[in-house]
């Protein structure tokens, strides 16, 4: 059993969990307690399911935080391909409520197949890895659901019963205890640490590391403004920082950097944790072309940070816009030790609109641009996350007018804020 699976058990009856049906229904949350719950409501989570149906969940909570995140990233794909086909998954978290860096995560199992042999079978194999098992007991007819966490891995003796009690949501979704320095990254050395620990089973870390600076970016401002221009893909940013590369005489970067594209493909593959250091790791870089280029001319740039932290936060918060951190979080600060611009525009474009334009591009979709699409709540999330990051904040502008009008009107909030 791994360190940090003895440090949960003691406090395992203090933990909520958490069940996500779907990605636009709230989570279904229930606590677990040992003694008697009396008449407190029983927990939603059963709420559908069949009179033969049996339950279980899967929580990932290894030591080494790199091979935890690839082993849960692969752990779907796993269950899907192992488990009888009427065994259906669903996204489940436990954590400690208002506990930074308690949340575990996993799936929770519902098996339809008329035996439960081959499933329980399974599950057991899993516990030699860093997998906590626990099977249901569904009340029936007034008694009480229980939990029983599976605690020996050559059979099915658990632990004490635990009641199962209905609770209500936290006031900020769980994923927001784990999203610092995990889902976005507020410093350098804590993107670059990632990277350096999963060299060995990434072996294109290696080459991304070597096109690292030796540490941020420590120089002062440059002389010269630095402007972003934000917004999902269609909005017309390409367009516009071309021409404003040429109407100021100005420098165009892009971050993600061009020196990474050779492994973007690769790291797109990768969980979270190890995806965002990797675009993390690219804004440094980002920042140390600003600063050099900087000193001699403006400098426009196709991305920054912002793209980075609000993809990240929607991604990991699931559900409706009110799941977000409060506007104000500490998950929203700009990155001390990172470059900050000198004004940041962010585009903005009628859903449909922005659709019609992707279509006459023709290009492929990333996987994040696909999920815009078919998931409006996805969409209003990263849209709403742009707005609340500080530090400095987003300029919004309407980019439906001609892209000459856009320019123009990009231009006077240039002359306005920067001078130029």
């Amino acid at each position: 059993m791994t360190r940090r699976t003895m440090a949960l058990l003691p406090h395992w009856s203090s933990r909520v969990f958490s069940v996500e049906p779907l990605e636009e229904s709230a989570p279904l949350y229930f606590a677990i307690q040992e003694k008697h719950p009396g008449d407190k409501p029983p927990p939603r989570v059963f709420g559908k399911l069949q009179r033969s149906d049996r339950c279980y969940s899967l929580l990932v909570c290894g030591d080494d935080r790199i091979r935890r995140a690839k082993f849960y990233w692969e752990l779907k794909d796993k269950l899907l391909r192992e488990l009888p086909s009427q065994c259906h998954l669903c996204p489940m978290s436990s954590f400690l409520p208002d506990v930074k860096g308690s949340l575990i995560r996993g799936y929770f199992l519902k098996d339809s197949s008329e035996t439960s042999s081959d499933t329980e079978e399974y599950l057991r194999s899993l516990q030699h890895d860093p997998v906590l098992v626990c099977s249901y007991v569904r009340g029936e007819h007034g008694h009480l659901s229980t939990q029983r966490l599976w605690t020996r891995p050559d059979c099915l003796e658990t632990s004490k019963t635990h009641f199962m009690v209905a609770t209500e949501a936290p006031e900020y979704h769980p994923s927001t205890l784990n999203i610092i320095n995990s889902d976005v990254f507020y410093s350098f050395q804590e993107a670059r640490e990632v990277l350096q620990k999963c060299d060995d089973i990434i072996p294109e870390a290696a080459s991304v590391l070597e096109q690292l600076p030796s540490g941020p970016e420590a120089r002062s401002k440059p002389d010269f403004p630095v402007i972003v221009l934000e917004g999902l893909d269609a909005t017309g940013k390409t367009t516009l920082t071309e021409s404003l590369r040429d109407t100021l005489g100005a420098v165009l970067l892009r971050s993600p950097p061009q020196c990474l594209s050779p492994w973007r493909a690769r790291f797109d593959g990768e969980p979270p944790l190890i995806r965002r250091a990797f675009y993390a790791l690219g804004n440094y870089i980002t920042a140390e072309q600003i600063g050099r280029e900087g000193m001699k001319k403006p400098v426009i740039v196709d991305r920054f940070w912002h793209s980075t932290a609000a993809y990240a936060i929607a991604t990991a918060v699931g559900g409706p816009v009110c799941n977000l951190p409060a506007e104000g979080s500490e998950l929203y600060r700009w990155p001390s030790d990172l470059l900050q611009p000198s004004l940041v525009i962010l585009l903005t474009l009628d859903p449909e609109e922005r659709k019609r334009r992707l279509r006459n591009r023709g290009l492929e979709k990333t996987g994040e641009e696909q999920e815009l699409d078919h998931n409006r709540l996805f969409r209003l999330r990263v849209e709403e996350a742009y707005r609340r990051i500080s530090g400095p904040a987003c300029v919004t502008l309407d980019a439906s007018p001609s892209a000459d009008q856009v320019l123009q009107q990009v231009l006077l909030l240039i002359r306005g804020k920067c001078h130029l």
